[in-house]
């Protein structure tokens, strides 16, 4: 049986073995994940959140809290349904591929976007990996109700070429573009 829960320190290293396996090598490392668990936490509510099965990590949700991540040039706030301070960030999800396809990412979607609620955001945006296996990034979020707000091209390029991240698709450099997308909150 699958259990949603927050994210906990005890859940680290696993977590960051199965982002990088669904991400490509480099893509998480603990500094990384000790920051963005910061990011995620706001009034004591903590965004984060993994699916376990039997203890074991087999999906992965990273979220950042309204106010508490830096825009950057991908991003395109005049586009955006609300003001910065009420706009979260869906940062990353990662599933198992053996765990694919039975419903773990909405899960982890309801369950970091009702902790962004109660923290106050009002919606939320990501920039989605288009060039995920089938589109499945996109697929999934537009499901989820995300609307296209725009696209990046080679979004991680400089990620690859800076931090030595290794795209599953492209290795190093990375080309992927990035559809830029948001979720508005009820």
């Amino acid at each position: 049986m699958i259990k949603i829960i927050p994210l906990g320190e005890q859940y680290y290293q696993q977590a960051i073995a199965l982002a990088n396996l669904v991400h490509g090598d480099n893509y998480l490392d603990l500094a990384n994940l000790i920051e963005m668990q910061n990011k995620a936490t706001k009034n004591g509510i903590n965004a984060n959140f993994i699916a376990l099965e039997d203890d074991n990590v087999v999906g992965l949700r990273l979220s950042y809290a309204a106010n508490q991540w830096p825009l950057d040039e991908w991003c395109s706030p005049s586009l955006w349904p609300c003001q910065q301070d009420k706009m979260a960030y869906f940062k990353c999800i990662a599933v198992d591929p053996n765990q694919q396809g039975k419903g773990i990412g909405p899960k982890l979607l309801n369950a970091s976007i009702e902790a962004l609620k109660q923290q106050g955001a009002k919606a939320g945006i990501g920039h989605l990996w288009q060039q995920s296996p089938g589109n499945g990034a996109v697929k999934y979020f537009t499901n989820a109700g995300g609307k296209l707000i725009k696209e990046h091209k080679n979004r991680w390029y400089n990620y690859s070429i800076e931090e030595n991240y290794h795209c599953t698709i492209c290795s190093v450099p990375c080309y992927c573009s990035a559809a830029e997308m948001v979720i508005e909150f009820s």
